[in-house]
């Protein structure tokens, strides 16, 4: 019954790029959360691995836990058609409800410096790793040029947003850059 009275889409103090979807895959944390957390990824970028894996716990277990945060993300490619196939990649995990198990892996495994080789091979079995119920879907979703076409949509969107490099990040109307310390955030 909650959900469908949550409200949808920004609230009048929001930037329009707030989502606020209860059936939203990419999104962690209560619908209500007073602050939005919208981030923009790529997953071949090594800052965004080191927030995911250092950060991100602690964000999780400090704010989106207790109600106080509500964390959305975009996959974004600024990395190359590798870029484009990994965003898919995290889209057609999400449709299986395993985006952020997904993710956790992709960045688990990045290279602490550069970016990371992610050919198709590789992303099947972060898939499985992740724990995507059925592969076989997910394979089919991930040839899907639908996916990389939302993604080259996404990262377009997040260029006029004047989005320049990922991590992004904007909370209410503030924005932020990099894999800042936890006190930034």
């Amino acid at each position: 019954a909650q959900a469908s009275a949550a409200p949808l889409g920004p609230r009048p103090d929001e930037l329009q790029m707030v989502r606020r979807d209860p059936k939203d895959p990419m999104a962690m944390g209560d619908i209500n959360a007073p602050v939005v957390l919208v981030q923009w990824t790529d997953l071949r970028c090594p800052f965004c691995a080191v927030f995911n894996r250092e950060l991100l716990p602690v964000i999780d277990k400090e704010y989106i836990q207790t109600g106080k945060v509500r964390l959305e993300v975009t996959d974004i490619a600024f990395f190359g058609a590798q870029s484009e196939k990994a965003g898919a990649a995290a889209l057609a995990a999400a449709q299986q409800g395993k985006y952020f198990e997904f993710i956790k892996v992709v960045y688990a495994a990045a290279p602490e410096k550069g970016h990371p080789d992610l050919p198709r091979e590789k992303l099947i079995d972060f898939a499985r790793k992740a724990g995507v119920p059925d592969i076989a879907r997910f394979e089919r979703a991930l040839d899907d040029d639908a996916l990389v076409t939302s993604v080259q949509a996404a990262t377009a969107t997040a260029q006029q947003l004047t989005v320049s490099s990922v991590p992004f990040f904007v909370a209410g109307r503030s924005a932020l850059a990099g894999a800042q310390p936890i006190e930034t955030f």
